[in-house]
């Protein structure tokens, strides 16, 4: 029998500093988020970041929890429930971080008799802090608790036709009869020492400006080339002029060199040449969280005006969107219908 787990990041159970400490602590000790050895990570995260950082991180939730919870876990539920209603297959919602967990996720597939699993990262472009800690953790869990349960995992989609459209469509949607002179795509920043990591061919990813555009398998799993490969299929397919959009990484964390520009630079840079009407989305995100409506909707925009801006337009992420809804259906029963393979993983 075959079922669907959906993955998202995840979000404290509320907007009180002892649950913002309890997730931040899991999410900043994985390996794969802060890849420093377990015993620097350790000093850095316990030592200093969770007695400093939990306060203001529930202030900035506070700002955008909805009354039904945490904006990313809502919306994650909607699509859920959307999708099940919609497919032939059972559709269950896990987070990387908190709950409901992966575990949990996998455990309600397998008392339903599932045994062949799509693994679905709900990350349109690849990343080690993302869709490979999504991966690896679902793995070794599976190993240790469900080993008749096999995986299909669902690749990046930053570049399916079908979410190309979708995305495109959302923001044209968002912005019909908005007069804007920019569009600004603004994705999640990493260090630039995880691109390195990920580079395959270990020689290719220099992050020169030219080696995201130079063909190499490395893209396989270059988050930076998938992002700004992104924001080019959907300038293309919105029919969006040279100048009038660009890409921006956000969300940066310690001192270490992280993929720029940054954002928050970036929207002051914008005001300050002149741009009065500005447009932003973020494709790094299916599903609207503290990244966007906090730091994007809120704080992006008070440091557009602060440097003489004026109208600032923030683009919801796809969410739960018909389109959306309908694609990723089509994709869940497409592999549905396909015969069962005999490997434990692919």
């Amino acid at each position: 029998m075959k079922g669907v787990l959906l993955v998202n990041l995840g979000s404290p159970k509320s907007t009180k500093p002892k649950d913002v400490k309890t997730y931040l602590g899991e999410f900043l000790m994985d390996e794969r988020v802060i890849d420093l050895p377990k015993f620097l990570r350790t000093i850095l995260v316990k030592g200093i970041i969770l007695n400093t950082r939990p306060k203001q991180s529930a202030k900035a939730y506070a700002k955008i929890w909805w009354d039904e919870g945490s904006p990313l876990i809502v919306l994650s539920e909607r699509l859920q429930q959307k999708v099940d209603d919609m497919t032939s297959v059972p559709i269950s919602l896990a987070m990387r971080y908190g709950e409901p967990s992966i575990k949990n996720g996998l455990q309600e597939l397998y008392d339903q008799g599932v045994t062949e699993v799509l693994l679905v990262p709900l990350y349109p472009q690849y990343a080690m802090a993302t869709t490979e800690t999504i991966i690896v953790l679902a793995e070794e869990l599976r190993d240790q608790f469900f080993p008749n349960i096999n995986f299909t995992v669902v690749p990046p989609f930053y570049n399916h036709p079908d979410y190309v459209t979708v995305l495109a469509r959302s923001i044209a949607d968002q912005l019909d009869h908005v007069d804007y002179e920019h569009l600004l795509f603004s994705y999640h920043g990493v260090p630039e020492r995880h691109i390195r990591k990920s580079d395959i061919t270990k020689s290719h990813c220099k992050i020169d400006g030219s080696c995201c555009q130079t063909p190499s398998k490395a893209h396989q799993f270059c988050y930076r080339h998938q992002c700004y490969e992104t924001t080019r299929l959907v300038g293309e397919k919105l029919g969006l002029k040279e100048g009038t959009f660009s890409t921006s990484f956000q969300s940066r964390l310690g001192f270490d060199p992280w993929l720029k520009p940054y954002t928050d630079r970036t929207i002051e840079k914008l005001a300050k040449s002149g741009i009065k009407k500005m447009a932003i989305a973020t494709p790094a995100f299916v599903s609207d969280c503290l990244e966007t409506l906090e730091e994007i909707a809120m704080e992006g925009e008070e440091i557009f005006h602060e440097n003489g801006g004026e109208e600032f337009n923030f683009i919801p992420c796809i969410n739960d969107r018909q389109d959306w809804v309908k694609t990723l259906s089509r994709w869940i029963d497409e592999w549905a219908n396909q015969p069962v393979k005999d490997t434990k993983a692919s």
